[in-house]
């Protein structure tokens, strides 16, 4: 294929969905299968919240099913081909990528009231590298608070100093996360942490830029400079448009045009997504059925998933109860290419119940009643993922999915 006809909607989905492995043949559920996803994504955003399954499992279960949390653990902790750190938030990304990440372990911190504090915070610093020299990996509660000058923000860190100092140095690269017992973090020097193949004099900025630049375009299919902006390393993009021309005239990006989006606005699609721009054409008659993770990879950016999806998608988590239209934690329904619902879900570990709270259809979404008996077959999967036994529906469903989702569904 040596030239890219103009794109409409439909085909930038299908890209999308395919290259992010949502869409034709499932990766296996092994480690193998687990790395192929993870080369795709190139980071799995981390998240506290617990409702149903840590957000990172159900972006990897969304793609694999069901899988062995030990074999995540192994390449996490025991192989270190992942590491944690910041990409378009707190995320667990590849280790190969580490050249990549030291664009941010490079900058000097920001300015103003965080300058000062860590310069006149300089001895609790070097009480924790110390510490973890001598001592590591520690927990958090592992360091004393030497701190002359007290942390002050309206966030959740506010005052506590050894936190935020460890949050600084994790960014700076100096230490990284060595291992995680429920939601507490054991800290440990990166030196110990990462292979020796990770160890890089460095790249150039520019080179930098270009090379994180094909990766999140290769995660998105096709994309604009600012949907490039906005994925896999949020805002660490300088002299992003610049790369791009470098980029096509090498060959490596090609400019396209999506029909019904701004002509003065172009897209890009990396050189490698090419085969699959031409599967997306036969596409597979069996559509795949899953849930979204909130904070997918497919639809971290509200933007683009309404522009391309039709999708109109917020976290309702702190917006107040009486003024939430779907739920809590709400998981976007994917059937074939399209978004097709939303299923607001918790799971009682006490009863072993996937409660689903309300399951909502799109309007304007094709076929939602054919779609119901594999959205009967997601959520079982999913509670069987999650360590229940069963799905409950306690809220709203949609007419044309009563019959096959009826009032509980049985995991096995």
């Amino acid at each position: 294929m040596t030239s890219v006809p103009e794109l409409d909607l439909r085909a930038v989905r299908r890209l999308a969905l395919l290259r992010q492995r949502l869409a034709g043949p499932s990766p296996s559920p092994g480690a193998d299968g687990l790395r192929e996803v993870l080369r795709a994504l190139r980071c799995l955003q981390l998240d506290p919240v617990g409702v149903v399954a840590p957000s990172h499992e159900l972006v990897l279960w969304s793609r694999v099913g069901a899988f062995e949390r030990a074999d995540l653990d192994r390449l996490r902790w025991e192989e270190r081909w992942l590491f944690d750190y910041w990409a378009h938030a707190a995320s667990i990304v590849l280790t190969e990528d580490h050249a990549l990440h030291r664009l941010l372990m490079r900058r000097p911190p920001r300015g103003g009231a965080e300058a000062v504090w860590l310069e006149a915070n300089a001895q609790l610093r070097e009480h924790i590298l110390h510490r973890l020299s001598e001592k590591g990996p520690l927990p958090t509660d592992g360091f004393q608070d030497l701190s002359t000058a007290p942390w002050e923000s309206t966030g959740w860190t506010s005052g506590r100093n050894v936190e935020r100092m460890l949050e600084s140095l994790w960014i700076q690269g100096h230490v990284l996360v060595a291992g995680r017992s429920g939601r507490r973090r054991h800290w440990d020097l990166a030196e110990r942490l990462l292979p020796r193949e990770s160890e890089h004099p460095g790249l150039p900025d520019g080179d930098v830029v270009s090379r994180t630049a094909e990766l999140a375009l290769l995660a998105l299919g096709a994309g604009r400079v600012r949907d490039i902006r906005k994925h896999f390393v949020r805002g660490r993009y300088p002299g992003l448009e610049a790369a791009l021309t470098e980029l096509e005239e090498r060959g490596r990006v090609l400019r396209v045009r999506v029909a019904r989006t701004r002509p003065d606005e172009p897209w890009y699609v990396h050189r490698d997504a090419l085969p699959d721009l031409e599967r997306a054409e036969a596409w597979p008659r069996e559509p795949r059925t899953t849930l979204l993770s909130p904070f997918d990879n497919l639809l971290c950016d509200r933007e683009r998933t309404e522009l391309v999806w039709g999708f109109a998608f917020r976290n309702e988590m702190y917006v107040p109860r009486d003024k939430r239209e779907f739920g809590y934690y709400v998981l976007p329904v994917l059937h074939g290419d399209r978004l097709v619902g939303r299923a607001a879900l918790r799971v009682d570990r006490r009863t072993r119940t996937l409660n689903a709270e309300g399951v909502f259809a799109e309007e304007g979404t094709a076929g939602p009643a054919e779609a119901a008996p594999a959205v009967a077959a997601a959520l079982t999967d999913l509670a069987g993922f999650a360590g229940a036994d069963r799905v409950r529906f306690t809220g709203p469903v949609p007419g044309p999915w009563r019959s096959a989702l009826g009032r509980e569904l049985t995991v096995g």
